[in-house]
């Protein structure tokens, strides 16, 4: 599957549909592989030659959409698993942690460019498409606080060493910070039907992802089936894909899937929620 043919607006009939993250002008599938869970790894339990098996195991049955960090420790069976493919074929995402921010602590500057760097190494590229800012404890001035590092990004972004840039949220108040904040041109959300795992209620973090969406950002969801709290239960796991697919506002999604089984349940269930939904 090639990502630079025709793209239209996302109709969410097909997993594999291609589509394009905000105005980034990043064309991927709807279905991204997401490789943390809880600050680990979906990956590490497998061992190393089951991960890259899997991955690839993913990419054939058409996912082109990878969502990492560095802090999953996953960018090496990434780096393995992709290389044996064309580089413009597939998307990555990974996430840059900033320093804890504590008012009796003065937190230790981050290289951007070295870590970065190191990421290229391990994941075997020459280029990122997407680099985050890991949101974790996010305030609402988190644009002011890490404004080093935005600043930094950007500057990785006009060499042509990542394609976008923004953040991966965890606080509501970091969200809507990202509406008007130009700097964000992709932003990850967490958001499902349930509220399980996510930064307030679906009925307040609705109209933010919506204004989002309004401002152009690129937007792909986490936490769609509330961090896994709700993967055995078919009712919830539908009423959730219905409900983040219905909004309108997303782009893509990315859920963590540790085996084949896990792919066909959600290619399945994507396809039946759209149509009998949309």
């Amino acid at each position: 599957m090639l990502l630079n043919g025709c793209v239209t607006a996302p109709r969410y009939f097909d997993p594999y549909e291609i589509v394009e993250l905000g105005k980034t002008g990043i064309k991927t599938t709807l279905l991204s592989m997401g490789t943390g869970i809880r600050g680990g790894s979906v990956l590490r339990s497998l061992g190393d030659e089951q991960a890259v098996k899997l991955i690839r195991e993913m990419y054939e049955r058409g996912v082109r959409f990878f969502d990492t960090a560095a802090s999953y420790d996953t960018h090496r069976h990434l780096g393995e698993a992709l290389s044996i493919y064309p580089r413009k074929d597939y998307v990555i995402f990974t996430k840059l942690t900033p320093p804890r921010r504590r008012p009796d602590v003065e937190p230790v500057p981050v290289d951007a460019e070295a870590e970065v760097k190191r990421y290229l190494e391990v994941l075997k590229t020459d280029y990122i498409d997407g680099l985050l800012l890991h949101g974790w404890g996010f305030s609402g001035n988190w644009n002011t606080e890490h404004s080093d590092l935005m600043t930094a990004f950007a500057k990785l972004k006009e060499r042509g060493i990542i394609r976008a840039h923004g953040i991966s949220s965890h606080s509501l108040d970091a969200v809507k910070t990202a509406v008007n904040e130009p700097w964000v041109e992709t932003i990850l959300v967490r958001i499902n039907a349930f509220g399980v795992n996510m930064d307030d209620t679906p009925e307040n973090v609705e109209p933010v992802v919506k204004q989002l969406k309004q401002a152009g950002k690129g937007i792909y969801a986490m936490k769609v089936y509330g961090e896994g709290a709700f993967a055995d239960d078919d009712e919830k796991k539908d009423k959730s894909l219905s409900f983040v697919l219905g909004l309108g506002a997303v782009d893509a999604l990315t859920i963590g899937m540790d085996k084949i089984s896990d792919i066909v349940d959600n290619e399945n269930r994507i396809r039946k929620v759209a149509k009998n939904k949309i």
